[in-house]
């Protein structure tokens, strides 16, 4: 049987649906906002809301791992149920888990996110390349068998990252570049949008990085309360801004716990995302 291609699962979303990442970030002050308690039960109630709202008008729905992690094997099973419900909805799911180990550790992380009989399967995840990008090529392998991508974090949007991120290596090239191009390589043969896309945050300016030949998609947060707006995602990427999947938290989800509010505001959102990523 032949498995359709993350990228190809990913580009229909988004046509049908527009570009639009919203994250699932139960962390105790959202909570505390709606009124949740910040234990397993609060924490379901708010992730399983946000996909009852959200789940059959958005593209792509983002759980963060860690939030449910926090709750031991409670909110593990809650992350499982989470992720169940995304994929009944027909929004694309992709785990928050900034996954990166070398050999048999990294195959465990591919075999626990990114195959069939995985309760905790997803349809794509973050990783972190600092390993060495080859490091990777467990999960990349994995993820391209079953039919699901992976976001490889090239220019993150935290304070420290330029210290790693904007180095130099000996010929020259900046390091995030080498993650991208080497993200490109993987993509190369792709029959549409590759499977491997990478994470760049909309708050980073000009890094003068080339995302041109990178055929995968652009995971590109920070949007809303991080400080980013649409005109951002037009600096940071330019021509390559079709490639941008634009996602937000806060500024969607500050508008819960009403299942209208939250529809509201994913659409106010999406409608400047459109507005901001079309090449005219």
């Amino acid at each position: 049987m032949t498995v359709q291609s993350y990228g190809d699962r990913l580009t229909a979303a988004v046509t049908a649906r527009g570009p639009l990442c919203v994250g699932i970030d139960p962390h105790p002050a959202i909570l505390k906002a709606w009124g949740l308690s910040a234990d397993a039960s609060g924490l379901e109630r708010f992730s399983r809301t946000v996909v009852e709202a959200l789940g059959d008008r958005v593209a792509v729905l983002k759980p963060q791992s860690a939030f449910f992690e926090a709750y031991g094997s409670t909110g593990i099973a809650v992350l499982e149920r989470v992720l169940d419900d995304i994929r009944g909805a027909g929004a694309i799911a992709l785990l928050d888990v900034k996954r990166g180990d070398i050999g048999s550790t990294m195959d465990a992380y591919a075999a626990a996110y990114l195959t069939d009989w995985s309760p905790l399967a997803a349809d794509a995840i973050t990783l972190s390349p600092y390993l060495g990008f080859g490091s990777l090529r467990g999960a990349i392998d994995v993820a391209a068998q079953n039919g699901r991508g992976v976001y490889v974090l090239a220019l993150t949007s935290n304070p420290e990252g330029p210290q790693v991120q904007h180095a130099r290596s000996a010929d020259g090239a900046m390091v995030a570049q080498t993650i991208i191009d080497s993200a490109a390589a993987v993509n190369s043969g792709a029959d549409g949008l590759g499977h491997v896309g990478i994470v760049a945050g909309a708050t980073i300016g000009r890094t003068g990085a080339d995302f041109a030949g990178l055929n995968g998609s652009i995971l590109a947060p920070g949007l809303g309360a991080q400080g980013a707006g649409p005109q951002d995602l037009v600096d940071v990427f330019g021509a390559a801004r079709t490639l941008a999947l634009p996602s937000t938290s806060r500024e969607v989800l500050s508008a819960g716990p009403s299942i209208e509010g939250l529809r509201g505001a994913a659409a106010r959102t999406l409608g400047e995302m459109e507005a901001a990523l079309s090449v005219g």
